[in-house]
């Protein structure tokens, strides 16, 4: 006699799921109404402390998770800002979005950050498109530069109705928040010519920022005012090793006593090209730099620097918009962050034998 074993085929029985637990059960666990949970659930005014406690304690028992897109749907907001940035490794933006991020959180919101791959405009539209999915009430946009191959300030912004732009180039027209660039330039140059500075040399930040273009502006804007010689400027690209670079050709120079840099990284490449060129700081070399970053007084020597208030820069960024998504008004006009000038030991005035050997050797 021989035995057929038959196979049989396995068929997988899919798990059970759980039934998600609705606004009724708590209603039902609490003994109240589901209107009376809905309105805990939202965070409503009017009801009795207890009653509130007794929801609270049964939706934590029965694991209930109010539906977040469905109460922001009733109510008209998502408490959800976007923020576009397309460079996150500069220690500005970074310390602007950890700004922002703060304070939206102290108004109530979360924040949805989106950093385009490349610098166009429509890389630009495709973020605030993915943004407008991503059910956003209002976008901070962190501009930077003008998109690739746009000329000056004619490209289009996205249609957004909530919107605040920072660091651009853009006019009244639109909301913009930024750091006063110009005044902050301006105490630095006019603290190097106190001092007794015959003029003061200059590296910049890259061509396209639109920060480094008004801090360049604003340098030459208080040397032509001063009446002061304007040194042709070196351009960096915010590192400190461009900075080095742009350093050891001033160390070149005899006469170049005094250096504003436009941000402190490269402040402290000029100081590496300095030493190397057996230039001390402050006695044969001044330098201020830009940013006031945290390292900056532990440089050595400590850096005269301008201060930038990232804080006080996101608090504004979010409550402007935070303002336009509760009115629902459309918001134009430039705001001004001030800066200060935190002076430490970079800078002294200029040796008199330096000077008294320029003046003698002078052409007449």
């Amino acid at each position: 006699m021989s035995t057929t074993t038959s196979q049989r085929q396995e068929v997988p029985v899919p798990p059970r799921r759980r039934r998600q637990v609705s606004m009724a059960d708590v209603a039902e666990a609490a003994g109240v109404s589901p209107q009376t949970v809905s309105r805990v659930s939202n965070g409503y005014e009017g009801v009795v402390p207890a009653t509130r406690e007794r929801v609270v304690a049964a939706m934590r028992q029965l694991g209930y998770r109010p539906n977040a897109a469905a109460r922001a749907l009733k109510r008209g907001s998502f408490r959800n800002i976007g923020v576009v940035m397309f460079d996150l490794t500069t220690v500005g933006n970074t310390s602007t979005l950890a700004a922002i991020s703060e304070s939206a959180a102290a108004h109530g919101y979360t924040v949805t950050l989106l950093s385009p791959q490349s610098r166009t405009a429509d890389s630009l539209s495709g973020a605030f498109n993915r943004l407008e999915e991503m059910l956003v009430d209002g976008v901070i946009l962190v501009m930077e530069s003008a998109p690739e191959g746009a000329a000056g300030t004619s490209f289009a912004l996205p249609d957004v109705s909530h919107l605040v732009v920072v660091d651009s180039a853009l006019g009244p027209d639109h909301a913009v928040v930024d750091t006063d660039q110009a005044a902050g330039t301006r105490s630095a140059v006019e603290h190097l010519l106190a001092l007794g500075h015959r003029t003061v040399h200059h590296i910049t930040g890259p061509a396209h920022s639109y920060s480094a273009i008004r801090r360049e502006t604003a340098w030459r804007t208080v040397l032509t005012e001063a009446g002061r010689e304007i040194p042709a400027p070196l351009t960096g690209n915010w590192s400190a090793s461009s900075g080095y670079a742009a350093g050891r050709i001033l160390m070149e120079d005899p006469d170049c006593t005094a250096v504003f840099c436009a941000n402190d990284e490269m402040a402290l490449g000029v100081i590496h090209a300095a030493e190397e060129a057996g230039r001390r700081i402050p006695q044969d070399l001044s330098i201020v730099g830009f940013d006031d970053i945290p390292l900056a007084a532990d440089f050595a020597p400590p850096l005269t620097t301008v201060h930038q208030d990232f804080a006080g820069l996101g608090r504004v960024c979010v409550a402007r918009l935070a303002h336009m998504i509760a009115t629902d008004e459309i918001s134009t006009g430039i705001e001004l962050v001030p800066t200060s000038l935190t002076v430490r030991a970079s800078t002294a005035p200029p040796r008199h034998d330096r000077a008294h050997i320029r003046h003698t050797h002078s052409p007449a």
